[in-house]
């Protein structure tokens, strides 16, 4: 019996589908992966009717435990080339997960190999192929030369053209083993949703950490990748179009990748460390990003102060926060959100992170003194309606913006303070005379960003007061029907409970009685007293806010935001 009589027989297929199964199944193909692909039955499905039928066992990898020490004598080959992994020892026999029942070939190579009767079971693929990079480590694939067999989803195409010198380290750099394992290391990141990729040279060799959510997490890597670090760096420099022969100084570049078809541009810093040049990029996915307020988790009530803040004709708007707390993506948000034909909006950025139809926009450059300040010096003889500035640095920034503003001109930018009532001050101490800062600054938004629970494994329950800080309102949470929850840890998160970020925000306008304690040099405690009374909502409150969404845990708010 074929594969696809036995999906009928177990009610997987109807007569229907199977025909079409059998119009679509081309000669090599099984029609049990045909199936898959039209979407009639998913993949463990067919795999556990094939089981049933054949006589094997079926193992749902996320809950096996494979042996491990059975690793040290199996063949890695063989294990990349047909997708195996030893599972347990069964009396005299060896059992090896497969996710092809019908290949005999692999089975049988695999009992030469170990010179062992091998039982095999069946389990997902892309699960089987998880536990080989899990453990043999990523990359070790491409150092064994096994790639070749299989075409890796999301091939990786450089768009620019790569300029190449002749050199030893350019030859070594262009082994196709070097540049499969570089392209590896780039899709794995941008499938892992990862924001930055970091590759540092140790004393006991290379290691390599992947940014996902805010968190740095350890990819397993094979000790033989070491051997590749120095091709590796030469690789990446070929791609940034750095000198690949500069080892001594700092450098900057930029990549431009598309991926499974999707542009991402991905920026690259090189800075010689202790034991080797260490590289860290940051991955911007064009694709993924959608700059819209709504979208960033932002309240209602904060979205509609924001909104009017943004349509004001004139006056500054300041985001501030750490670096990585999204400032940038408000701030473009807000951009997108205002934008038309009868608006010109021009921004000076250092970096140019995204490109925005519509928006003009300019990169700073400080080796030839582009700066903030003379960039929007500059930007006012274009008549604009709106200026976004990268960030206020320094007095001469902070003094071209006041001007811009009280010349009619609406000004974002953004400011390193801890939360929104500190601003003022902080403009202050740049030396920004107080009355100036009181009369311009419109609205401060503080914000940071925290991990959301995984929704395929958060965990519900009823906190007591032993559980959480003093000032979370636990009478709020028990009074409500809805419970809160806290992370496990799944597949589909990577085991550590949280999948993508949420902003949290504090919202502060200016009125009469801020801008009156603003010019009096009043100190951002007592801003931020008279904020809270006239109902601004801190970071803290606003993270307790989505706790009891169900949005995110506790113990991230108080990672991010302290106590009022």
């Amino acid at each position: 019996m074929e594969a696809g009589d036995i999906l009928l027989s177990k009610g997987l297929l109807d007569e229907r589908q199977l025909r079409v199964l059998r119009e679509n199944s081309q000669a090599g193909t099984r029609p049990d992966q045909v199936a898959v692909q039209l979407g009639f039955v998913t993949e463990e499905q067919a795999l556990e009717a094939l089981a049933d039928a054949l006589g094997m066992t079926f193992v749902d990898l996320t809950t096996a435990e494979p042996d491990l020490a059975l690793l040290a004598d199996f063949p890695a080959k063989l294990m990349h080339r047909h997708g195996l992994f030893p599972l347990r020892r069964d009396g005299e026999s060896l059992v090896v997960l497969t996710s092809d029942p019908f290949d005999l070939y692999a089975i049988d190579a695999v009992a030469a190999a170990t010179g062992q009767s091998i039982r095999p079971a069946l389990a997902v693929g892309e699960e089987i192929g998880k536990l080989i990079k899990t453990h043999l480590g990523m990359g070790s694939e491409t150092i064994d030369h096994l790639l070749a067999q299989r075409q890796a989803e999301g091939q990786v195409e450089v768009l620019d053209e790569l300029e190449l010198d002749g050199s030893e380290d350019s030859q070594a750099a262009q082994e196709a083993s070097v540049v499969r394992l570089v392209n590896e290391i780039l899709v794995e990141a941008i499938q892992a949703r990862a924001s930055d990729i970091h590759i540092e040279a140790h004393a006991t060799g290379m290691k390599i950490r992947y940014r996902i959510d805010g968190v740095l997490q350890p990819q397993p890597t094979p000790p033989e990748i070491n051997h590749f670090q120095a091709a590796i760096v030469s690789r990446l420099k070929i791609m940034a179009h750095l000198n690949i022969a500069e080892k001594r100084l700092p450098q900057d570049g930029r990549i431009k990748l598309k991926v499974a078809g999707r542009e991402v541009d991905v920026r690259v810093s090189i800075i010689p460390m202790l034991h080797g040049e260490g590289i860290v990029m940051r991955v911007l996915d064009k694709d993924r990003m959608q700059f819209n307020l709504r979208g960033i988790g932002m309240d209602e009530d904060i979205y509609e102060q924001f909104h009017r803040l943004i349509r004001l004709p004139h006056g500054i708007v300041l985001v501030t926060g750490p670096t990585g707390s999204g400032k940038t993506t408000t701030l473009y948000s807000a951009l997108a959100e205002i934008k038309d034909e009868e608006t010109k909006i021009i921004t000076t950025e250092d970096p140019v992170e995204y490109q925005l139809a519509g928006i003009n926009q300019i990169q700073v450059h400080h080796k030839i003194g582009l700066t903030f300040a003379a960039s929007l010096r500059a930007i006012l003889r274009h008549d604009p309606d709106v200026v976004l500035v990268g960030e206020i640095r320094d007095l001469e920034t902070a003094e071209n913006a006041v001007q811009a503003s009280l010349t009619g001109h609406l000004v974002f930018s953004t400011l390193h303070t801890n939360d929104a009532a500190g601003a003022y001050m902080r403009l202050v101490d740049m030396g920004v005379e107080p009355f100036l800062v009181a009369s311009t600054v419109e609205g401060v938004m503080a914000q940071r960003l925290v991990r959301t629970l995984c929704a395929n494994c958060k965990e519900e329950y009823r906190p007591d007061s032993d559980d959480v800080p003093a000032d979370f309102p636990l009478d709020d949470c028990l009074a409500q029907d809805e419970p809160i929850y806290r992370p496990v840890g799944c597949k589909e998160c990577r085991q550590t409970g949280y999948r993508g970020r949420v902003g949290l925000y504090e919202l502060l306008t200016s009125n009469d009685e801020i801008r009156e304690l603003a010019n009096q040099r009043i100190s951002s405690h007592k801003l931020k007293e008279v904020g809270i009374r006239h109902g601004m909502v801190t970071l803290r409150h606003n993270g307790w806010r989505k706790v009891l969404e169900g949005r995110t845990s506790i113990e991230e708010v108080t990672s991010v935001a302290k106590a009022d």
